[in-house]
């Protein structure tokens, strides 16, 4: 391990409110709950606390200073490690105290402890599920909700006391908020359970929340569904969750958007796709195709002779608003070849008449047929192989 005052930061005469000092600042930015999987805080951690362990002792360091680790070691009788951070046993240091009001200072804002301080609670987020039409993410809309939350009492005005009464001093901490236990050869420190860590009980509760400070209520917001909204998209809306405990901040809400199924348009990030069904004839010859929009007039366009099943054409500026950006993505036609099932014999003719002249009219006529031939799942899709070799489509 490296050299205790080296961890720590500390010149070797510090005294020993620099010691701390530099300790605090360490143990706050190592942290694990900061440094969630990282194995390397981690052990520069339990590091930390070990050089701080022995410095902030006099007959510790003094030992160390002498002889080094095996010098503390020896007088620790050999025990070596054992404590809650992987210190030692025994000393004068109140490990416990310090992360006491380290992480006290962290989590509760920095309030001062001991005293007549007060500790709020932060409310819990919230979720709710929404589904919203294409056309209302293409405009964006606004939508009312209506839910149930936790809300301060009206009654009490969040502090759980009955008006006209107060809060009175906690008789287990003695308003610290904090209790001391001993664990071995350490004086720990913990919240006080008999008033939450706030150092403060009620004296008589409120009727209307039984001293919570709380009450389940009805509550209605209006959400902005913005314009180009992603389908699984989710929308953080502050504050809106349910309310803290003792006039604490409340939680957010959080707004899971799903986009309903449309019956004529699928959407490809900013582009919609439509499927245009063409007959046969007007892929062979070629034709124009009046396509809808999702919002507005339709539009033309034009399909060339030839043209296959599957093949995409591409209207400029009718897709979806871009969410991130300026303006829209496109609107994709793609050809959905429609094939006649039911062909009158006159049709049968003269279709029997085109694949003769294409050249193909005998492989037609005159095929074998195989065996073991079904039809392929419906809903597979074809490349369009034989109306390329029929019309010379690509």
């Amino acid at each position: 391990m490296a050299d205790y005052y080296e961890l720590l930061g500390v010149p070797r005469n510090a005294d020993e409110a620099e010691v701390k000092r530099a300790y605090r600042k360490l143990a706050l930015k190592y942290h694990p709950d900061r440094n969630p999987g990282d194995s390397k805080s981690e052990t520069r951690f339990k590091e930390i606390n070990q050089a701080y362990e022995v410095l902030s002792d006099p007959g510790k360091r003094k030992l160390y200073d002498q002889y080094g680790e095996a010098g503390v070691q020896a007088g620790a009788g050999g025990g070596g490690a054992g404590g809650p951070f992987g210190g030692f046993g025994g000393g004068a240091a109140d490990v416990g105290d310090i992360f006491g009001d380290i992480f006290e200072n962290f989590f509760a804002g920095g309030a001062p402890t001991g005293g007549k301080r007060r500790r709020t609670r932060r409310g819990h987020d919230l979720k709710y599920d929404v589904e919203v039409t294409l056309e209302d993410a293409y405009e964006g809309t606004r939508l009312p909700l209506r839910y149930e939350r936790m809300e301060s009492c009206a009654g009490c005005d969040g502090t759980g006391a009955k008006r006209g009464t107060g809060l009175k001093r906690c008789g287990t901490c003695g308003g610290t908020g904090r209790v001391q236990f001993s664990q071995g050869f350490f004086a720990m420190t913990q919240s006080c359970s008999a008033c939450g860590g706030e150092g403060q009980t009620v004296e008589t509760p409120c009727g209307d929340c039984g001293g919570a400070g709380r009450r389940r209520a009805a509550h209605k917001v209006t959400i902005r569904i913005p314009a180009g909204i992603y389908d699984g998209a989710t929308l953080k809306i502050t504050g809106e969750g349910e309310g803290g405990g003792r006039g604490g901040e409340a939680g957010d809400l959080y707004v899971h958007v799903r986009l309903k199924h449309h019956p004529k348009f699928h959407r490809d990030e900013d582009d919609l796709v439509y499927e245009a069904r063409v007959s046969f004839p007007q892929a062979a010859l070629g034709s124009k195709l009046t396509v809808p929009t999702l919002v507005g007039d339709p539009s033309r366009i034009r399909v060339p002779a030839g043209t296959a099943d599957g093949a995409a054409f591409r209207v400029k500026g009718k897709g979806m608003p871009r969410l991130k950006g300026r303006g829209y993505g496109d609107l994709i036609v793609r050809v959905k070849l429609e094939v006649p099932k039911d062909l009158t014999p006159r049709q049968k003719e003269l279709l029997g008449e085109l694949a003769r002249e294409l050249g193909v009219g005998d492989s037609i006529d005159g095929a074998k047929e195989a065996d073991g031939v079904e039809p392929a799942e419906p809903g597979e899709k074809s490349d369009g192989s034989i109306f390329k070799k029929l019309f010379g489509g690509d």
